[in-house]
């Protein structure tokens, strides 16, 4: 272990404002808290704040500027057991597969959308594979569940404006898109219904870390023609399970950003 004289004390100090964030209300810390929690004055800790929020690390928000932990966060943490999570995720997406009768998939969370990284897809189905693409966010059931785990200002950071139409059921208006999220967060999966091809149905939840970040989505999709409206709470039900299971036993269960 390095000793005290070898630390660099402005490294030290971002960690010790870093560690407040995460330990502190779900709705954020100020700046005065975080810097009296620290031992630190305000100019000193806005200042490394700042540098924090540039990478994404933490994110302000609200008209007083709360701290809470960024993005960035949940990729670090989950980018060194993902050979893990690759793993387990073969046999979960496989077992997804055959319980649904659809293509199963995984993707992962990157600094500006979503990468489908495992796949599987029942023998009998002839299906595009996904794997190593990305997707428009807002016209797909898995980018939902992206956009559904970020702030909101985080969320117009990954989004283009306007929004474009792939199909008639795509979602183009920004507030009708927010509304749509907010019953994602509240029923713990996203659906797509033709909304990037008018044939491509999907049923998408997120796979969560210890502190509710969404690290990576699974997906189930398939045709409109064997994905039916009405099998959607029933592939929702799935797809919560499989993302658990695949997230080390961390639930949905209903929480909260």
């Amino acid at each position: 272990m390095p000793v005290k004289s070898q630390l660099v004390q402005s490294v030290e100090r971002a960690i010790a404002l870093l560690e407040a964030v995460a330990d502190g209300a779900p709705q954020g810390e100020t700046l005065a808290d975080l810097a009296a929690t620290c031992g630190l004055n305000r100019a000193t800790s806005w200042r490394l704040l700042s540098t924090l929020e540039a990478h994404g690390l933490v994110h302000a928000s609200g008209e007083i500027h709360r701290y809470q932990l960024g993005m960035a966060i949940a990729r670090l943490a989950s980018s060194g057991s993902m050979l893990g999570v690759h793993r387990t995720a073969e046999a979960v997406l496989r077992r997804l597969s055959d319980d649904s009768g659809e293509t199963a998939n995984l993707a992962v969370s990157r600094p500006a959308g979503l990468t489908y990284v495992a796949e599987a897809a029942p023998p009998r189905v002839l299906a595009a594979s996904w794997l190593g693409r990305t997707s428009p966010l807002h016209a797909t059931s898995a980018g939902k569940v992206f956009l559904a785990w970020l702030n909101p200002a985080e969320r117009d950071d990954v989004l283009v404006d306007p929004l474009p139409s792939f199909t008639q059921s795509t979602i183009v208006s920004r507030e009708a898109l927010a509304t749509e999220l907010a019953m994602v967060r509240e029923q713990g999966y996203a659906v797509s219904r033709g909304e990037l091809e008018p044939t491509l149905y999907g049923v998408s939840a997120p796979v969560l870390d210890a502190r509710g970040h969404a690290f990576a989505v699974v997906s189930v999709w398939g045709p409109r023609s064997r994905l039916p409206l009405e099998r959607f709470a029933e592939l929702g039900a799935l797809v919560i399970e499989a993302a658990a299971e695949i997230g080390g036993g961390v639930p949905w269960a209903g929480r909260r950003a």
